[in-house]
């Protein structure tokens, strides 16, 4: 199986198993696309961690695949449309998905599977992590993964890994904000996994309202963005779920979440 999914609780494990590099073929993401968008209707899960398998987190895209296809008689345009195609509804989907996703990240992630990990809502990674977006360095720039880079980077830091190809370490990833922390390799599983059970013992519905509300407001003017987020806090207050945690609050109890 190219991804190996996995339950604890209310958490979902997705981790990728295409050694030795764990790339994102056409099929690997197809694999991976189909256990979110499975995850996003239902109800037991509440976050999802996207781990891999070995050494390497990934290394992007499958360059032997896509080349096998210049043989092609278009040359290969329409496989790889396909594939930068699939590889931007799967960096959409887990934008949008309605439930928080955490990078796990042990071992090397450049190009795509760097665009992977600035695509998750938070980034866990080891001592031993590397980071890179180095397709320059085959005559390719990482345009697709500098859309999810420079959202989460400083615009001059981003382009510094994409025009230079440089590898980053976890320290660097850290200062750039990449990832959130970074934790001794045999410390990573326990981290996160109190990450995700924290998150998990939120409300759901606020949860939701919330991603969303983030990434919207994200692209928007001020006063746009403010009237954004009003409405979300507006749709939250209405919720079941905020009565319930306001009221447990007042009272000095814990909250029972509708879902």
């Amino acid at each position: 199986m190219l991804v190996e999914a996995s339950r604890s609780g209310a958490v979902l494990r997705l981790t990728l198993n295409n050694p030795p590099a764990n790339l994102l073929s056409l099929a690997a993401m197809d694999a991976l696309l189909a256990e979110l968008d499975a995850a996003a209707t239902d109800d037991h899960v509440r976050v999802i961690i996207i781990a891999a398998a070995g050494k390497l987190f990934s290394a992007g895209h499958d360059l032997k695949e896509m080349t096998a296809h210049r043989a092609d008689a278009d040359g290969g345009k329409v496989f790889f449309e396909q594939t930068f195609g699939t590889c931007s509804r799967l960096m959409q989907t887990v934008v949008d998905l309605p439930k928080p996703i955490i990078a796990e990240v042990d071992g090397v992630a450049t190009a795509a599977g760097c665009q992977l990990v600035a695509s998750c809502d938070l980034a866990i990674a080891s001592d031993r992590s590397k980071f890179g977006v180095n397709g320059i360095d085959v005559g390719l720039f990482c345009s697709t993964p500098a859309v999810a880079l420079t959202r989460v980077i400083n615009r001059k830091r981003a382009m510094e890994m994409l025009l230079t190809g440089e590898m980053i370490d976890a320290a660097t990833a850290l200062e750039f904000g990449l990832v959130n922390r970074v934790v001794p390799s045999e410390a990573l599983d326990e981290t996160v996994a109190d990450y995700a059970s924290a998150v998990a013992a939120k409300s759901p519905v606020a949860v939701k309202l919330g991603k969303k509300a983030v990434y919207e407001q994200g692209a928007m003017r001020l006063a746009d963005a403010y009237d954004c987020a009003s409405r979300a806090m507006v749709e939250n207050m209405l919720a079941a779920d905020a009565e319930e945690g306001i009221s447990a609050f007042l009272e000095k109890r814990e909250p029972r979440w509708q879902a």
